[in-house]
């Protein structure tokens, strides 16, 4: 927790130094006023107990001595808020940057398929919004209290001196108990965030466009709603579980701390009766009290919010200063020459799961077509993003010209490969961003951008939209742009098959690429479409090194070659007429499809 500790305060220090120093010193001097005043109050109350024997200039002065410490006392409080405002802004923005910094440097996707890790980084989220603010907060607090503790501490010294150390002596267990209960509640938050996520998805189910239709179809939004209720009526549970034994304890320290005030003020009144202390020290005895009690309370409440926080914030330190998930190599892939070759790999995701590929062998070689062909679950995608590095095979290895893949820096592979993937993105962006972001140095080039679109057969349909390619694709958030120009303040949403255009589109932003990756590219297009694009892709594919992967085997003809995964293997591989007279796998689901297409009349079962 120490190591967390320092990483909160070196966190909030990068972010706000100026604002940390000045907040520190207004807490030293918010600290300071408040003994300050006590006294000066006691001084008056007792130069106006002399009655007519008091000094009218002393007791004024006394009193506005008095007036102007509380008052800017006061002042000090507002600027102090206002401080506070500005440093917890900027730490969060900090914290915010570099939660995203430390999850987009991850190299490869294995954490992003990890349940664990999106509970690890939901916690992450929620102690960096908290911890940084609340250590700086008990930090300065520290300041503030530790000055109003001496202040008064020496007060009581002059009048009774066992007082305060009883008072310091109650502290103490209730300052463990603050601790413990903190760490029980931290580790309550820890143990249900599954549950609080699974809350999440079951409202955003409801409340989102994605799921609408279907949720309105089957009638599915009371069941969502009920497990939403149930999820969330399991994490609130547990959490009162807590609260409901910490209020027991809490309950139990402040009767505590009442009785020490109320056997302290007793004494000090019988004495002020007895004459042996004046009425400004009574008045300066209960001032002290309530000042310390409400002093070490509050210590007491912080450093249990900041154990809680720092239990928390943990995950972000780990997170942040974690292992990669994916060792990056040092080499530049250089353009690919001779091809890429993939040796005995074997692959699955942990292991607990089964075996996705079981030593594949293949070749692409540079400057040809490949197609991949295989049933639902053959490992055909798993195959992607090795080739893409989002992952490292278990066994085996994949080399570019030669090279293992291991070696070579992820991101200039990536950057020498396009790549359409069968789950493929629908940004809530313009119509000109979704497609630029292919290719990032061509996010503003507005001709690439139209040109790729035209290559899709999407630019006729970007251009009819009411703000052509500054069409927010989006119904989600308000298009300003549209507002402004009269044409409503809703985005517009494209069809499945448009969308896989404007994936397209956003692939080709990378024309010049090395290497082209398209997965099942028109599985959402009509037939006309699909046939216009299997035109364009010929084009595209001629003298380049693809891989084209679809359960539509008409597309594959043309491949220069075609393997055919099947149970994690290379089955079979060839040309379509080599496969064709083999009458493997590959014949036997391309007479399949061929058969659906032929003026047969079959009957349904």
């Amino acid at each position: 927790m120490g190591r967390a500790a320092v990483a909160g305060l070196r966190l909030t220090w990068r972010a706000a130094r100026a604002g940390t120093v000045l907040l520190l010193v207004i807490a030293a001097l918010g600290g300071a006023a408040v003994p300050v005043a006590a006294w000066l109050g006691k001084l008056l109350i007792d130069e106006i107990a002399r009655g007519r024997a008091a000094d009218e200039r002393l007791a004024v002065g006394l009193a506005l001595g008095a007036a102007l410490v509380g008052s800017g006392a006061a002042v000090l409080t507002y600027v102090g808020t206002y401080v506070g405002v500005r440093v917890q802004r900027s730490v969060n923005l900090h914290v915010e940057d570099e939660l995203n910094r430390s999850v987009n440097d991850l190299v490869g996707l294995r954490n992003f398929e990890n349940p664990v890790f999106h509970d690890r980084l939901r916690l992450a989220a929620q102690g960096a919004q908290s911890a940084p603010s609340v250590l700086t907060e008990l930090s300065i607090e520290l300041v503030r209290k530790v000055l109003t503790i001496a202040g008064f501490v020496g007060a009581l010294l002059a009048v009774w001196p066992l007082m305060g150390v009883l008072l310091v002596v109650a502290a103490v267990p209730a300052f463990l108990a603050q601790l413990a209960m903190s760490k029980r509640h931290a580790a309550t938050v820890e143990t249900m965030m599954n549950t609080v996520r699974r809350q999440f998805y079951y409202r955003s189910l409801i409340t989102e466009s994605q799921a609408a239709k279907e949720i309105r179809l089957f009638g599915l939004g009371d069941l969502f709603r009920a497990r939403s209720r149930e999820a969330l009526a399991s994490s609130s549970g547990a959490e009162l579980a807590v609260r409901r034994r910490n209020l027991v304890v809490e309950s139990g320290f402040s009767v505590l701390n009442a009785a020490v005030a109320a056997i302290g003020t007793a004494v000090v009144v019988a004495s002020a009766v007895r004459g042996t202390v004046s009425i400004g020290d009574v008045s300066l005895f209960i001032a002290a009290v309530a000042s310390l009690q409400g002093a070490f309370t509050s210590l007491i409440m912080q450093f249990g919010q900041v154990t809680e926080s720092l239990k928390l914030f943990r995950h972000f330190v780990d997170l942040i200063g974690g292992e990669p998930d994916l060792v990056d190599g040092t080499v530049e892939a250089p353009p690919l020459r001779q091809g890429i070759e993939l040796r005995d790999v074997w692959f699955r995701y942990d292991e607990s799961s089964p075996w996705v590929l079981r030593g594949v062998t293949c070749t692409i070689p540079a400057g040809t077509a490949v197609g991949l062909v295989g049933v639902n679950g053959a490992g055909k995608s798993t195959l992607v993003k090795l080739l893409c590095r989002m992952y490292d095979p278990v066994r085996g290895s994949i080399h570019w010209d030669g090279t293992d893949l291991r070696e070579l820096s992820a991101a200039t592979v990536r950057r020498r490969t396009a790549a359409v993937f069968q789950d493929f993105m629908n940004y809530d962006l313009t119509a000109a961003e979704n497609i630029g972001v292919g290719d990032l140095p061509g996010l503003a080039d507005q001709a690439r951008i139209e040109r790729a679109a035209g290559v899709a057969e999407i630019d006729e349909k970007i251009r009819s939209l009411p703000q052509g390619y500054q069409t927010l694709l989006s119904q989600s958030f308000v298009d300003f742009a549209a507002f402004a120009a009269g044409a409503g303040s809703s985005g517009v949403n494209f069809s499945g098959g448009q969308w896989q255009r404007l994936a397209i589109a956003r692939s080709l932003m990378r024309a010049d690429a090395d290497f082209m990756i398209m997965d099942e590219p028109s599985s959402g297009l009509d037939a006309d479409a699909e046939h216009q694009l299997g035109t364009t892709l010929r084009t595209l594919r001629a003298g380049r090194t693809s891989l084209l992967i679809s359960h539509r085997l008409n597309a594959l003809r043309d491949a220069d070659r075609i393997v055919v995964l099947a149970g994690g293997v290379v089955a079979e591989h060839g040309s379509h007429d080599e496969l064709m007279v083999a009458d493997g796998e590959y014949a036997r689901l391309f007479r399949l499809q061929a058969s659906s297409y032929q003026d047969e009349r079959v009957a349904l079962p």
